[in-house]
């Protein structure tokens, strides 16, 4: 625990055996109460490994896509008591590290949602992000802050710290189960006005670690930005999207997917 706040950490995972152990092992001991691994239909020995490590382990039986991995994370941290929840990629790409600092700002309720930049060092070049993430990265950062208002330094990390009240009133099941799931988050949490921080976080790119590729991070950016137009045009009432939708049907559904435990 942390400050009397229960700490869950959530891993989507998919074929990441080679880099789940670093990255668990890689959390400071002694201030999460529980790391929940969902296979999202893995290929390789993701989930046999998580068990092995005794971590609690999800099984899509079928491919649900990074967003619909994710609403199973937050639906199940939920139901495992979390007052904060951390979403830490288990490819070891983010520095498993910063889970305290991170889960430490939401818990003592200095933010609502807490984000690991990889921007605010400077060092994601150096880290090995490829040239054109981040050039496209700081493009649509610059676009939806001028759309927004607001000043964040990156949208585009995967690496996040989320109060239950986040989680619980957002409308995450209106999302898509894609990878725009992320940014369609994150637009909702502004609309909504809950306080967004963000931390310095190193990040390291390798071939073991996950990345999406040309098309999909092309299709990616496209979705991007219409949810950044459709958030633009909620806020000043020209039109209606059920993702900025406070109501009960927006909220996870109890199987989202379909799963085994």
């Amino acid at each position: 625990m942390l400050h009397g706040k229960r700490i869950v950490v959530v891993m989507p995972a998919y074929n990441a055996a080679e880099t789940l152990r670093a990255t668990y092992e890689g959390i400071p001991p002694g201030y999460v109460d529980a790391v929940l691994v969902v296979d999202d239909a893995s290929f390789d020995a993701t989930a046999s490994l998580a068990r092995s490590l005794g971590l609690e382990t999800i099984v899509h039986p079928r491919n649900c896509g990074y967003g619909g991995n994710q609403k199973t994370c937050y639906r199940r941290a939920l139901e495992l008591g979390a007052d904060v929840v951390v979403m830490l990629h288990p490819d070891y790409q983010y520095t498993p590290k910063l889970v305290v600092a991170m889960a430490s700002l939401v818990a003592i309720g200095q933010y609502d949602v807490v984000l690991g930049s990889r921007i605010l060092c400077g060092g994601a070049l150096r880290g090995g992000m490829p040239l054109y993430k981040y050039v496209s990265n700081r493009f649509l950062t610059f676009v939806q802050n001028l759309l927004t208002g607001a000043k964040l330094s990156e949208y585009h990390t995967g690496y996040r710290a989320f109060s239950r009240r986040v989680l619980a009133e957002l409308p995450l099941e209106m999302n898509s189960d894609n990878f725009v799931f992320d940014n369609q988050m994150l637009c909702q949490a502004l609309y909504f006005d809950f306080t967004i921080g963000e931390i310095s976080c190193p990040a390291r790119y390798f071939p073991e670690a996950s990345s999406i590729r040309v098309g999909a991070s092309i299709r990616y950016g496209l979705g991007v930005l219409w949810t950044t137009a459709q958030l633009w045009l909620q806020i000043r009432g020209l039109a209606e999207f059920r993702i900025f939708r406070r109501n009960g049907s927006g909220r996870l559904a109890t199987e989202p997917c379909g799963s085994d435990a």
